[in-house]
């Protein structure tokens, strides 16, 4: 937003698209779109310019990454499955021959290298961490 002018008194005059502006910003935050996207949203309208391939362009963007996000936690949440079923049925014994814990070492025991992801994204036969927060 423009910085707005100032009355006698000091208070701020807004011009009268102002709430029109502010509304399409939180419409525009409410579908995953970053203040620098609407920054850039709002310049093609203040040049003229319609910006309609923008914002379509910029909603594939983060629907591509929602996807792409959601496949990682669904790998996620079979690693977990996997997991859990795993400590159901581990025994307090194999604790102690174990470094750390049976249930999240990899399968085979302490010493095996951690595996690569699958080809699927899954995290098979390894405990992966939780994705970076943003």
């Amino acid at each position: 937003m423009p910085p707005p002018s100032r009355s006698e008194g000091g208070y701020r005059q807004y011009a009268g698209d102002a709430a029109a502006r502010l509304g399409f910003v939180r419409a525009a935050q409410s579908v995953g779109l970053t203040l620098a996207e609407i920054r850039e949203v709002l310049a093609f309208r203040d040049r003229g310019e319609a910006p309609c391939r923008h914002v379509a362009a910029l909603i594939d963007e983060h629907a591509a990454d929602l996807a792409d996000r959601i496949g990682a936690m669904q790998a996620m949440h079979r690693d977990l499955e996997r997991l859990a079923r795993r400590a159901r049925t581990a025994t307090p014994a194999g604790g102690a021959e174990s470094r750390f814990c049976p249930i999240i070492e990899p399968e085979g025991g302490p010493r095996t290298p951690l595996a690569a992801p699958a080809s699927d994204g899954s995290l098979s036969g390894r405990l992966s961490a939780a994705p970076p927060r943003r």
